[in-house]
């Protein structure tokens, strides 16, 4: 049995990280088609009725995404919806992993490669965006992109379709390729171009590159986070709230009209 002080300061820290309100302990493991394949997801949302804006958070290239409860703390903390789907090939969905896909490819043409299959999965982007609207406690209307490394590319390349968000959050897209993948930054550069809502491109100082921040739109470079550039890259898209979470929530505000 917890002592009372125990059972006080847990209490504290439930009310505070979650807006004074009850957590969501563990998300809803949902299903959703995407053509003829049946993907799966992580949908946290925040105590009561809603609707609520949504995030639809596009994650990286690893083979088991999870449910990302540290970035849902965050944005269900702040009202937001939040929905991790999985596409095709990692986590609980069905296919073949992006990365074996990428390798079976000749080097010479890996590069493309990647570039195709980041298209072909724009198609899993749109049928989760298509699902979150489908919920009554969506504000369907207050949809964001989000994403980061292979998600922030994912963010992009759908970013080009006119889905109907009200903006683009890609972290450290592309950065881990940028310099050994000419093509992929040629892509992203014409993605950005194409847009159809607002972005705000987010890196830290100490990632694998910073070519994605360097052209002319909305962006910010942070201090570096970690030690290292994977903490730079993952590690500050996942867990660096503090860094970049004001900025993130007062973009947001500005092109969703969000009342908080």
């Amino acid at each position: 049995m917890l002592k009372t002080g125990t059972r006080i300061a847990l209490l504290l820290v439930t009310s505070f990280g979650c807006g004074m309100g009850l957590c969501q302990v563990k998300p809803e493991e949902v299903t959703f088609d995407s053509g003829k394949l049946q993907l799966h997801g992580f949908l946290w949302k925040p105590s009561g009725d809603g609707p609520f804006p949504g995030i639809l958070w596009n994650h990286g290239s690893e083979k088991f995404p999870g449910s990302q409860p540290s970035l849902a703390t965050f944005y269900t903390s702040h009202s937001y919806v939040f929905f991790i789907p999985h596409r095709r090939g990692q986590g609980r969905s069905p296919g073949t992993y992006i990365q074996n896909l990428v390798d079976q490819a000749p080097s010479s043409v890996r590069g493309r490669r990647l570039i195709e299959l980041l298209d072909e999965q724009v198609t899993d982007v749109a049928a989760a965006l298509t699902f979150l609207r489908s919920k009554t406690f969506v504000d369907s209307s207050r949809i964001a992109l989000s994403g980061c490394s292979y998600g922030g590319i994912e963010t992009l390349l759908a970013g080009e379709h006119d889905l109907g968000v009200k903006a683009l959050i890609p972290f450290a897209p592309g950065a881990m390729s940028w310099e050994r993948n000419p093509e992929l930054s040629i892509r992203l550069s014409r993605a950005i171009e194409l847009a159809t809502a607002p972005v705000f491109l987010l890196q830290a100082e100490n990632d694998y590159s910073l070519g994605p921040s360097y052209k002319d739109f909305r962006s910010k470079i942070y201090s570096a986070f970690g030690n290292s550039p994977q903490d730079g890259h993952w590690g500050f898209c996942s867990s660096a709230t503090d860094l970049w979470g004001s900025d993130v929530l007062a973009f947001l505000d500005e092109v969703m009209k969000v009342r908080q």
